[in-house]
């Protein structure tokens, strides 16, 4: 594989995950003034139409295999998705931040148990560094309850539909198998709102201009990319590239000024990226200098 067919989808992960980012203000602000099963449903029907309107000869090529992977999919993220959003009803965004970002750690061990896949010892030294990057941004003092519990079981089934997102995706078929996971998503939010009569539309225009933007920049486009961007990478390393999502949303905070910087920041951003570079940029430079050293020797 060539340097820029492993790096361009590490810069489409890394440009997902600066987009997740970006949205938690507007995530925090619209679920403030309509319920979260709500916004999730109407977010992912957005979404899901989208996809369908622009790609239907996708979805066709897909065949009845592909519809079902997409489907299998998009059910684990929703299902994922609720369980997060839950949670977070229970604790702070801080913590639940750490305890979603624990899919790095998940990873690799669904990857090994599912798949027999042997880690390198890197592997698991990034992992290390990640975990305790993400706990150094997101952590001062915890206690593990409800709301914790729930959040675990959502990075479980994110991990998992890392994994499998690996395995089953083709660059060809990223449009299509995007498409069936917007509607899976979708049907699960869908679902979840019928106990109160159905979902309740956003309550004014800029609410409704947050849910079209996350819907399809933040959804749609940002599922088309993770979806690509697997098929050219292996699970984990894809894992340890979205840990950067809490980097960039500490950053957009500060940028905005609703948070000050501080040394926790740094240093937890700091060892994110480190993780990035052992799992990313160290083998890449290792097999350049091995390459230099053998053209030397001719």
């Amino acid at each position: 594989m060539t340097s820029r067919t492993t790096t361009l989808p590490t810069l489409g992960l890394l440009a997902m995950t600066a987009v997740w980012g970006s949205t938690f203000f507007m995530i925090k602000d619209v679920v403030a003034r309509m319920p979260v099963a709500d916004f999730l449903a109407v977010r992912f029907a957005i979404a899901a139409l989208a996809m369908l309107v622009l790609f239907p000869r996708h979805v066709w090529r897909l065949g009845r295999t592909g519809i079902a992977r997409g489907l299998a999919l998009g059910g684990i993220y929703g299902i994922g998705q609720l369980l997060q959003t839950w949670g977070l009803q229970l604790i702070a965004p801080s913590v639940s931040g750490f305890a979603t970002g624990m899919y790095v750690v998940f990873t690799p061990i669904l990857a090994t148990l599912l798949l027999r896949q042997r880690m390198p010892g890197v592997v698991w030294v990034a992992v290390g560094l990640a975990t305790a990057g993400l706990a150094l941004l997101s952590l001062n003092g915890v206690s593990v309850d409800l709301g914790v519990w729930l959040t675990l079981a959502s990075a479980v089934l994110y991990a998992l539909h890392i994994v499998l997102l690996g395995q089953w995706s083709r660059s060809g078929e990223a449009f299509g198998l995007s498409a069936m996971q917007m509607v899976a998503i979708a049907l699960v939010c869908l679902l979840a709102t019928l106990p109160h009569g159905g979902p309740v539309a956003p309550p004014d225009r800029a609410a409704w201009l947050a849910v079209f933007y996350m819907a399809l920049i933040a959804g749609a486009g940002a599922m088309a990319l993770q979806t690509w961007a697997q098929a050219h990478m292996p699970a984990t390393r894809a894992a340890i590239v979205m840990t950067t999502e809490p980097v960039f949303a500490a950053a957009f905070a500060v940028a905005f000024g609703s948070d000050l910087l501080t040394w926790r920041m740094l240093a937890g951003g700091a060892l994110v990226l480190g993780a990035m570079y052992l799992v990313e940029l160290a083998p890449r430079r290792s097999a350049a200098i091995a390459a230099e050293a053998g053209h030397h020797e001719v």
